[in-house]
């Protein structure tokens, strides 16, 4: 089959398939006597693993790594790479939350010295957003910690009223 058949049998682009091709990922298609590339079942089967990798956020690389060795591998070395890409997917969401908390925390710092009137000094709110991403996760007991961060650093310099306030 030609690329562009191809391309509508994987909803990739001539382009990609092209540059699979380039990077490895991809073997080489045979070409005919016109120059035009030729392509069997298997650049299907090949580009399907390819796009259900990268949707599960595999790299190029590590795909490459997997398609380079000529026997492919084991049911337990695809499941150790599954294994090892949660555990990345766990590391990524544990940081989300983290940062999840601290906007959380900076929204309500904000709307607690705006609403008595004031502006947080951006020091103070540096240091308090640093002492927070030293600590480890916080307990229940976070949200009055907050409100007592929140008030001594109102106390600490209050500023001018933010514009658009009364």
């Amino acid at each position: 089959m030609k690329i562009g058949e191809l391309a509508s049998k994987t909803g990739m682009t001539a382009s990609a398939i092209r540059f699979y091709e380039q990077s490895g990922l991809l073997p080489a298609a045979e070409r005919g006597g016109n120059g035009y590339r030729s392509y069997g079942n298997a650049a299907v089967e090949r580009l399907r693993l390819i796009q259900i990798a990268q949707a599960m956020g595999f790299s190029l690389d590590a795909l490459r790594s997997v398609f380079a060795s000529t026997e492919g591998f084991s049911k337990d070395e695809l499941l150790g790479r599954l294994g090892t890409r949660l555990g990345e997917i766990d590391k990524v969401m544990a940081t989300l939350r983290g940062q999840r908390r601290a906007l959380q925390e900076l929204q309500e710092t904000l709307r607690a010295s705006w609403a008595a009137g004031e502006c947080v000094d951006a020091t103070a709110l540096a240091a308090g957003m640093a002492d927070r991403s030293a600590r480890p996760t916080p307990s229940r007991a976070g949200a009055r910690r907050l409100a007592e961060r929140s008030a001594a650093l109102r106390q600490a310099r209050p500023v001018s009223r933010p514009r658009g306030s009364a």
